[in-house]
């Protein structure tokens, strides 16, 4: 942020890939980041071998109250704080393109980006609801998915209604460093540390303080 408390326009912007590399694109409200979402992170970076990870903090989610939601700056500068990995770059770029939808998002990276390899990764209790999402079919075909294990949503990837239309695409979990360069649609589950931590416990948590 800027001295003033503005979002800094570096945040507004892509951020800088080269072609042929490997990256991971990690999308939320953040409301707030916390050590979970840094697990999951750093759990995609390793098993994915990834040259990148973009942390990319949305101005807003469609499914979640609105009302609750800290300003965008805020939640940039907290997740600044607790990601320390040089290789994750935090970005708000979404909001410059007025894009409210990840399906849209996605589109607007491959557009953007010609030659690079992404992923899109997600925790496994996004993948219960992730048939609820706007065009989640295409999303499904323009980037390979990687599902993080979450407490409670480790069978997600054997009921959810995702798994199932895509079964055909499932990727063994030993494949993983080969799925960002898998032509869409190819998903794979991966198991690993979970951590208990959740957005919605901690503001709970805040609002009886």
């Amino acid at each position: 942020m800027t001295p003033d408390g503005q979002l800094s326009a570096r945040y507004l912007r892509m951020p800088h890939v080269e072609k042929g590399m490997a990256v991971g694109l990690f999308g939320g409200s953040f409301n707030p980041p916390h050590a979970g979402h840094v697990l999951v992170a750093e759990i995609a970076m390793r098993r994915l071998e990834l040259d990148q990870l973009w942390w990319m903090v949305t101005p807003g989610n469609p499914l979640k109250n609105g009302h609750e939601l800290k300003p965008l700056a805020e939640r940039i500068a907290l997740s600044e704080r607790i990601t320390a990995d040089p290789k994750i770059k935090v970005t708000a770029f979404e909001a410059s393109h007025n894009v409210r939808y990840t399906a849209d998002t996605l589109a607007l990276v491959k557009a953007h980006n010609p030659g690079v390899n992404f992923v899109w990764i997600m925790g496994a209790d996004s993948l219960r609801d992730f048939h609820r999402w706007q065009r989640w079919q295409a999303i499904a075909m323009t980037f390979p998915i990687a599902v993080i294990d979450r407490p409670g949503a480790t069978l997600a990837f054997l009921s959810s209604k995702m798994a199932k239309t895509f079964d055909y695409a499932r990727c063994d979990e030993d494949d993983a460093p080969l799925l960002a360069r898998t032509h869409a649609p190819a998903w794979t589950f991966i198991h690993g540390p979970r951590s208990t931590l959740s957005s919605t416990a901690i503001r709970a948590g805040h609002a009886k303080a």
